[in-house]
């Protein structure tokens, strides 16, 4: 284990919380462990171990990563999240391996949807090239967390949003009963309504989107 790694860890077990540890695991549907240190409290140790010893180097970042990804206790992987966000602008065209593999491990939309919205969206800007070649294989991908992030990756574009390409996303998994896909569908068109609501009522009136989709997209433009 990264000596980083191991410092942190030894942090965050002296401020475990067995009592909280238990609803925080139910919460996440048994899934993972957890160490019961919650939100606030996880921000507050995160400073104060990043004050005593910095962000590790941009060259030892995917071992740090990945270490902190193996451990059980869920609050690690958010850890390595936040870390991976501080890096979005940094990180090499080829981190993307690292970045995919943080999708599809451990997966679940409280790690998922920071990554896709935040990092992927980032690299994906950056590196256009990544894009093309990474993009269409998660379209296709069977794991539906890759699919998941090629609906979200441009959550946070705004007027740079690619809308043509969000509605050809979102066709490709009309058919799709999974949650999780569903649910993705109605949060991106609910986030480009911010920036074109006309363009959003047309098109969800004009597709046979699932009813949750549905529900999601038109939350605010209804009101």
């Amino acid at each position: 284990m990264h000596p980083y790694v191991a410092s942190l860890k030894t942090l965050f077990e002296q401020n475990a919380d067995p009592i909280q540890a238990a609803p925080m695991k139910k919460y996440l549907r048994d899934q993972f462990e957890y160490l019961g240190i919650k939100t606030p409290k996880n921000v507050v140790l995160q400073k104060e171990f990043f004050e005593e010893h910095g962000l590790p180097q941009l060259s030892e970042l995917e071992l740090v990563l990945r270490d902190l990804w193996s451990l059980p206790q869920r609050e690690f992987q958010y850890v390595a999240v936040g870390l991976l966000g501080r890096f979005n602008k940094q990180v090499p065209a080829k981190f993307i391996k690292t970045i995919e593999y943080m999708i599809i491990t451990k997966s679940w939309w409280d790690t998922v949807d920071s990554i896709a919205g935040g990092t992927v969206g980032v690299h994906f800007q950056r590196f256009p090239e990544v894009r093309e070649k990474y993009l269409p294989k998660w379209r296709a991908s069977d794991n539906f967390w890759l699919r998941r992030t090629a609906i979200l990756f441009q959550l946070n574009y705004k007027k740079e949003t690619d809308f043509d390409l969000l509605r050809e996303i979102i066709r490709e998994n009309l058919a799709s009963k999974e949650f999780f896909i569903n649910k993705a569908i109605g949060w991106s068109l609910r986030q480009y309504a911010r920036v074109d609501p006309k363009a959003v009522t047309k098109f969800v009136k004009s597709t046979p989107l699932h009813p949750l989709s549905r529900r999601e997209a038109m939350k605010h433009l209804e009101e």
